[in-house]
């Protein structure tokens, strides 16, 4: 067992792992945020994805020693400061960007990598950007609605699929 210390959602956390532990394993097993989902296990799907030092990452496919030291941020620490939700969550939530639910937590997070390096993203941008996230209830005409809104564009011209 390694002890690791990481800064999750900017509180400082640590706990012993073995070399095999994943990042998500570590951050919904040993942490309890359950946020982060697990649905392939193979970095497919992009339910795992959260942000390491500001970048985005599955993190089935990155193990927690990796992260050791760097700041992670997850779907818990979306939230505004008053719990209320953030441009993007309430973007999702408005423009009905989710449907069962299980993919949200992956797409909002790479929505927000995406936000913060290209703050007006084409449409084109987005679907491309989404490309490592999967949604199986093909809600991805009102994923893309969601990021264009909450950027601040009009989603009268997002073309249906």
């Amino acid at each position: 067992m390694t002890q690791v210390t990481m800064t999750v959602n900017g509180k400082a956390v640590s706990g012993e792992v073995e070399g095999r532990t994943l990042l998500s394993t570590f951050l919904r097993e040993h942490l309890g945020l359950t946020g982060t989902h697990v649905g392939c296990d193979t970095a497919q799907c992009g339910a795992c994805t959260v942000h390491v030092d500001g970048k985005a990452v599955k993190s089935c496919n990155m193990l927690a020693l990796e992260a050791d030291g760097a700041s992670v941020d997850t779907i818990e620490g979306q939230a505004n400061p008053d719990g209320s939700l953030n441009a993007i969550q309430a973007a999702f939530q408005e423009h009905h960007g989710l449907q069962c639910g299980f993919c949200t937590p992956g797409m909002v997070m790479a929505a927000a990598a995406l936000l913060k390096e290209n703050p007006k993203p084409t449409e084109a941008e987005i679907r491309h950007h989404l490309s490592g996230n999967l949604c199986r209830c093909t809600g991805y005409h009102n994923i893309v609605k969601a990021i264009m809104a909450a950027s601040g564009q009009d989603v009268a011209a997002v073309a249906a699929e």
